[in-house]
């Protein structure tokens, strides 16, 4: 992967995780430049459990002269080592791992993809979009599997880029048995928490604009949770909307201290694809409102929890009102998503049919230590 952030990350660090506990030699190659401090503390605790080890390689954001001398790098390590499983995450890992790979053909390595979020959200009529789509399809023919972490995923990037022609799977990302709880509420909690980054693809300003449409209605207070490129014009925007004392920004912090501080979480979302949040308010037994963007639906599952169009500022501010009308039928979902998500979403078995890919879809060698138990 490049940078080990968001979501992407997450899912890398519990996958290798769990890889190690089934006893595979797992290692991790990333960006040296990108994270920050809380990045650089989790690949720390990586090295513990990584037997092939925790390398950072400076990686460009966007395609770069030096992508040339990376992938050569990584097909290096990947000789050393005798690597069975090269497995690319994101667009820029997912570029890597198959150019490395061209080069580990005669150590039989099997190349492995998730495209994560980001590529299925180009669009298709623009430069950057055509330019993607067109080096996927390049790239396909080095491509020994495709893992989806959604099924929107995997729809989207068959008309995006082409029906993959290499064996193909849908495996949900999961949380861990601790992160499953009924979340406290603090005593000065607000009405809603926002948690996430703040750029135009979340939402957060269709958010504001719902909250600020029903606030002659129900006045209701807010707290905005995370960072990103919009932030400035966020919080411009709230004092336009006349929201300055009704909405907190309060930077980054952990989901678990966001829940804390708020009775519902509100994913307004305008482009997902299998959003962690969603699946962590669900764990902690959080009220939620959210747009049916991407693969939001298939968390919610059976649950009859009503979506709302994405970009809808007044299907949005309908939902905050009938949360702050009565929030009984929004509590009583909560309890039942969360069992949903408990018997779906789980890290363990994420990482098996993660494992049982790589050995009966695509083949690959597993001399070293096999999970007999997958």
């Amino acid at each position: 992967m490049r940078a080990p952030v968001g979501g992407l990350f997450r899912h890398v660090h519990d996958l290798a995780l769990g890889q190690a506990e089934l006893g595979a030699d797992v290692g991790i190659v990333c960006d040296s430049t990108a994270g920050g401090p809380e990045s650089d503390v989790a690949l720390h605790r990586l090295q513990d459990c990584c037997k092939l080890g925790v390398t950072r390689i400076p990686m460009a954001p966007k395609p770069h002269v030096s992508d040339w001398s990376v992938y050569r790098r990584i097909a290096k390590l990947g000789r050393s080592m005798e690597i069975d499983v090269l497995h690319g995450h994101g667009t820029k890992g997912g570029a890597y791992a198959r150019l490395a790979g061209k080069k580990l053909r005669k150590k039989k390595t099997k190349v492995v993809y998730t495209p994560h979020g980001g590529l299925v959200h180009y669009s298709p009529s623009s430069v950057s979009g055509k330019l993607h789509f067109w080096w996927e399809r390049r790239l396909a023919p080095l491509t020994h599997g495709l893992i989806f972490e959604s099924m929107f995923a995997g729809n989207r990037y068959a008309e995006l880029v082409g029906r993959p022609t290499c064996p193909a799977r849908v495996i949900y990302n999961g949380l861990q048995r601790h992160e499953f709880y009924e979340s406290l509420l603090a005593d000065d909690a607000v009405d809603f928490v926002y948690v996430g980054e703040l750029r135009k693809a979340k939402g957060v300003d269709v958010f504001l604009r719902a909250l600020a449409q029903q606030q002659s209605a129900s006045p209701a207070r807010a707290i905005i949770v995370g960072s990103g490129p919009d932030e400035k014009h966020l919080k411009r925007l709230a004092r336009r909307l006349g929201l300055a004392d009704k909405v907190a920004f309060a930077g980054s912090q952990p989901a678990r201290t966001a829940f804390v501080r708020a009775r519902c979480v509100v994913i307004p979302a305008r482009e997902e694809s299998l959003p962690y949040i969603v699946i962590e308010a669900a764990a902690a037994q959080m009220p939620i409102i959210a747009t049916s963007a991407g693969g939001i639906p298939e968390i919610t599952g059976d649950i009859s929890i009503p979506l709302v169009p994405p970009g809808d500022v007044d299907a949005l501010a309908t939902q905050l009102q009938a949360f702050l009308a009565d929030s009984g039928p929004y509590l009583r979902h909560a309890v039942e998503l969360q069992q949903h998500v408990a018997d779906v979403f789980s890290t363990v078995m994420m990482t098996r049919e993660v494992v049982d890919f790589y050995i009966t879809d695509v083949g690959a060698g597993a001399h070293r230590a096999p999970p007999a138990d997958v």
